[in-house]
């Protein structure tokens, strides 16, 4: 769009019938999602480009975005998988060294439609206040009647039950090998990556990009493979362990993959982020439930129980796993982490295997890096076990 046009009229309306008037910028689209909202300052591109937002229309809670433009070397992903992009302010101007392009020219090329001049304020407080509900989000100039859009967003399919999952994975296996850059996520200078080489297979539900960076900082020797890949095929690749990445959407409705991973983490050292350990509560005999308005943004407390530190982190997800269903299944696994806003369950370990998982995003990309520990901890729960040692992952929890 060009800087002098007049500003194409935009729509964005609720299913409850709530209508909110402001203006287009990004692609010339109508798009239905899933409305949230994130509270993270910064971040906006890798906020796109996490493929944990697909099915979802992301509103910013932060007033101004766009003001560092977009840049290659920011994206999470190979695509924004979102819906679409809400914000009260967006910078035409972007003022960073970095920036490649306007954010407008960026969600333009890459099909993702978007609004602003609206009360973001007054959204995010219906979303808070009344939960989830489904949006549809109209940049065309010639969609914009409400009953119409209004009809559409009572009438689309919730995201529960839907396999978001296989829309998001990859199609083949693929080999990572870039680790951090110098200057961020503590290196600077880069620290020496830790000797001998181990190899983890990396399920990829929708992993973030920087996940696999600090794996490779590790010392690890990534493999990503498509999210449905047979166990058999993972043992193929002889892994010293395995990793079950983020992902977007329903736990339970992703389909193929909870008997793999019961049986991976029978075998391997096995660590999950966010879905990744949702899944590995399911596979316990866990349930999971959806939550009011979720956990989006980069300013979540998190307690380690074994210490009672908290961190604060970034979280990006709609669901949770039960606490009572874990005791109910009968495994020894033990709750290792808790949100301190609503005590939903944020780390998980078994007292008898070497596996844990936590709820929240260690890596961050965008957010904070005060659990980016548990990178090390899973090397050093792989060592062990390739040692011979019984470590489990109750004992790697508390730091032994």
């Amino acid at each position: 769009m060009s800087r002098t046009a007049l500003p194409r009229p935009a729509r964005l309306v609720l299913a409850d019938g709530t209508v909110y008037r402001g203006q287009a910028f990004g692609a010339e689209a109508v798009r239905c999602g899933e409305v949230c909202f994130n509270t993270s300052l910064t971040g906006y591109q890798e906020i796109l480009t996490d493929p944990s937002y697909a099915g979802q229309i992301v509103v910013m809670t932060c007033a101004q975005i766009g003001n560092v433009g977009v840049n290659p070397e920011d994206e999470e992903s190979a695509r924004p998988f979102l819906e679409g992009f809400v914000v009260k302010e967006r910078f035409v101007e972007p003022s960073n060294w970095r920036a490649r392009e306007t954010l407008d020219d960026y969600l333009a090329r890459q099909g993702v439609p978007a609004i602003q001049a609206i009360d973001t304020r007054a959204l995010v407080r219906r979303i808070r206040d009344g939960g989830f509900q489904n949006g549809v989000l109209s940049t065309d100039p010639a969609q914009q009647d409400e009953a119409a859009l209004v009809e559409r967003a009572r009438s689309a399919p919730s995201l529960d039950g839907r396999d978001l999952v296989a829309e998001v994975t990859c199609a083949s296996p693929y080999e990572w090998s870039e680790g951090a850059w110098p200057g961020v996520h503590g290196q600077l200078p880069p620290a020496e990556r830790p000797s001998p080489r181990l190899k983890v297979v990396a399920l990829d539900f929708g992993v973030k990009r920087n996940i696999l960076r600090l794996l490779t900082e590790q010392g690890f020797d990534v493999t990503v493979v498509p999210a449905r890949t047979p166990a058999e095929e993972v043992r193929a690749l002889r892994p010293d362990g395995v990793f079950l990445s983020n992902g977007p959407g329903d736990p339970a409705a992703v389909e193929g993959v909870r008997d793999n991973v019961r049986a991976l983490s029978r075998e391997y050292p096995t660590f999950g982020i966010c879905l990744g350990h949702q899944i590995l509560g399911l596979s316990l005999g866990g349930e999971t439930r959806k939550l009011k308005f979720g956990h989006h943004g980069g300013n979540q407390p998190g307690q380690d129980l074994a210490t009672g530190k908290v961190a604060i982190c970034a979280e990006n997800h709609g669901y949770a796993v039960d606490a009572g269903s874990l005791e109910r299944a009968g495994e020894p696994v033990e709750i290792t982490h808790v949100n301190l806003n609503d005590q939903t369950v944020e780390g998980l370990a078994h007292r008898e295997r070497p596996l844990f998982s936590v709820q929240y995003h260690p890596e961050a990309s965008p957010g904070p890096h005060d659990a980016a520990y548990f990178f090390r901890r899973f090397r050093r729960m792989v060592e062990r076990h390739r040692d011979g040692e019984r470590v489990t992952g109750a004992a790697i929890a508390k730091g032994a």
